[in-house]
């Protein structure tokens, strides 16, 4: 199936629930970016928190490590699975249910009596996110008209931007104030208002939308995407505080087997009943097949370098938490304004192809001047001198993050907007997952085994200059990838389609 006749079996949406949802879409908008954020700032808050679950929970190495994986893996492996079932329950409900449960994890998160118990609530609440999550693109996709999806989408990537840096400067705030005594559980029951508002708000303001047509659940196909992302991905977490044990790669390279094993059964499932967790025909839209092979890589280079970042900070130049998350203030303001700009001003006037690949350089360009500035003052830079770069670098990542979900969906008919969905958050954490495991290679493999205290600054120093030069090269690949994305012609004339297709 080609994208044109993809996007001619696109249902059309009656004129009357289009008005109905007029009224109401820009509230719901609000709502669901509010989700996203919570999840995004919940990636990353407990980083920064570990020191203080260790100390006050009693928590050992191998149980700190699986509250930050299990909610990782949880999440991953369950994204593809929430989107098509959004498609076929209802993205309205689906985001209500996980919104609902990610609350409610997070107040057994909080109020964790031991280790075990913050670790099992970790893994409800990463489940509940990938049920959550999806729906978010998805209500956008079907809420808005075509013309419309580029502002909206940049105000995504602001939102995704402000996420990225707001998460470690909240959590170390969290962490030091020590409201109520309650040392690091704060990160957790933060949510809950928030969570609060969102299922109430919802409830009201988010119109229900579902694929047109009825769909069954793919129960073999949710078994094998499942197990193949864990074959990939457990390894790929947890493998260098094991030692990259042999196991672990006979794992990953069964995953193969694995997907291979899906894509076929997936081919049969849609000849059969039309009902496939994973909808093989979108591959054959060039935008959203090529647009997913960026959004891997992506994904990598984002992988190894905000926690590399981390660690340069907190543990090579020795910086405290609150200090940390302030230095990248100012890469969170660059990224959320040049996402907002991209898609409503740039897009239009270059293309969004030129606009992705100038914030591939743009990024690229970031990278390397903060790898020239670490190299030249050392252990003693300060964060002012970061500023610059970090700017660089978050306006490259917001000219790059708004655009390109746009351009994955720009051809995607309603009726796959959850799987669709799906798979974008898929395979952006498939690319952070692989860029955590390379951070060993990377990073780590640069740092000695055994460091006095004063040669831990000086080696983490050379580590993360190293670690840049390999992310400014994920960039350059990204940008050589980009030439395989519809140029602006084959873009505005699929957006034309779009705008007609939603008869707007």
């Amino acid at each position: 199936m080609t994208s044109t006749e993809l996007l001619a079996d696109s249902p059309a949406v009656s004129t009357e629930p289009a008005r109905t949802a007029d009224r109401r879409r820009w509230f719901a908008l609000a709502i669901v970016m509010t989700a996203a954020f919570m999840d995004l700032v919940d990636v990353t808050i407990v980083n920064v928190a570990i020191p203080s679950i260790q100390r006050d929970a009693g928590a050992s190495f191998s149980q700190i490590q699986w509250i930050t994986a299990g909610y990782a893996l949880a999440f991953a492996a369950g994204l593809i699975t929430g989107g098509r079932l959004g498609d076929i329950y209802g993205r309205k409900r689906l985001f209500l249910l996980g919104i609902g449960g990610f609350t409610l994890a997070s107040a057994l998160c909080g109020f964790a009596a031991n280790p075990e118990m913050l670790v099992a609530s970790r893994i409800l609440q990463g489940g509940m996110a990938a049920m959550m999550v999806p729906q978010v693109l998805s209500i956008v996709h079907a809420t808005f008209p075509a013309h419309e999806r580029g502002k909206v989408f940049g105000l995504f990537g602001a939102i995704v931007g402000l996420g990225a840096v707001s998460g470690p400067l909240l959590g170390a705030l969290l962490t030091e104030w020590n409201l109520f005594g309650l040392e690091w559980r704060p990160i957790f029951l933060i949510n809950l208002p928030v969570g609060i508002a969102g299922l109430i708000l919802g409830s009201r303001f988010i119109t229900e939308s579902k694929a047109p047509r009825a769909l069954k659940l793919d129960l073999v196909g949710v078994a094998l995407v499942t197990l193949g992302l864990l074959m990939l991905l457990y390894p790929l977490t947890r493998g260098d505080e094991l030692g990259w044990p042999a196991w672990g790669f006979v794992s990953m390279s069964g995953s193969i087997g694995v997907f291979g094993a899906l894509v076929a059964y997936e081919k049969r499932k849609a000849a059969q009943d039309g009902s496939p967790l994973v909808e093989l025909s979108l591959f054959k839209v060039k935008s959203f097949a090529a647009g997913i092979a960026v959004q891997t890589v992506f994904g990598v280079g984002l992988g190894i370098f905000f926690l590399v970042w981390t660690l340069y900070m907190q543990t090579g130049l020795g910086w405290s938490p609150l200090r940390a998350g302030l230095t990248g203030v100012p890469f969170s303001i660059a990224c959320s304004a040049a996402a907002g700009m991209s898609v409503q001003k740039l897009v239009p006037l270059v293309g969004g192809r030129n606009v992705l690949q100038a914030g591939a350089l743009v990024m690229a360009a970031g990278v390397l001047l903060y790898l020239w500035e670490s190299d030249r003052y050392q252990l003693a830079i300060a964060s002012w001198q970061m500023a610059l770069p970090l700017v660089v670098m978050g306006a490259g990542m917001g000219l790059i993050f708004a655009p390109l979900t746009d351009t994955i969906l720009s051809e995607v008919p309603r009726e796959y907007a959850g799987s669709a969905s799906g798979l974008i958050n898929t395979v952006q954490q498939m690319g952070n997952a692989l860029g955590l495991g390379l951070v060993s290679v990377v990073f780590f493999g640069s740092i000695g085994d055994r460091l006095t205290g004063a040669e831990v600054g000086p080696a983490f120093v050379n580590a993360f200059q190293n670690a840049l030069g390999w992310v400014a090269a994920v960039m350059g690949l990204i940008f050589l990838l980009m030439f395989a994305l519809p140029g602006r012609a084959a873009a505005a004339k699929s957006t034309a389609k779009g705008a007609v297709s939603d008869g707007s």
